[in-house]
């Protein structure tokens, strides 16, 4: 069975909204599909797909063949989690900085005098 990585059309007349859907690539555009694995909507400016890169690294290496748009759409996905991952890490350890409690005070000595 060849699989592909293709964009399954939603939305209405005017309004395109796509699914990205692992499916076999003798059914129809919108037909039968094994999995939804992200979303694209072309009119929004700016970031305007989501991605699950685990699952699309899943099926390329089962031997899916992600379409030209849907291959695109990759690239763009990781280049966007390869910029947010260090910044998110960088928050992370800030704020594990701030969450470290400070040391308890030391208790009153006792002087005799």
């Amino acid at each position: 069975m060849a699989v592909s990585i293709r964009l399954r059309r939603e939305g209405t007349k005017n309004s395109p909204y796509y699914k990205v859907v692992v499916a076999d690539k003798r059914s129809p555009r919108d037909g039968k599909f094994i999995e939804t694995i992200g979303t694209y909507d072309p009119k929004k400016p700016d970031h305007n797909s989501t991605l699950n890169i685990d699952r699309v690294e899943y099926w390329i290496s089962k031997g899916a063949q992600p379409s030209d748009t849907v291959r695109s759409l990759i690239k763009t996905n990781r280049k966007a989690t390869a910029t947010a991952e260090p910044a998110s890490k960088a928050e992370q350890t800030e704020q594990q900085s701030v969450q470290e409690p400070s040391p308890p005070p030391a208790p009153p000595t006792e002087s005799a005098s």
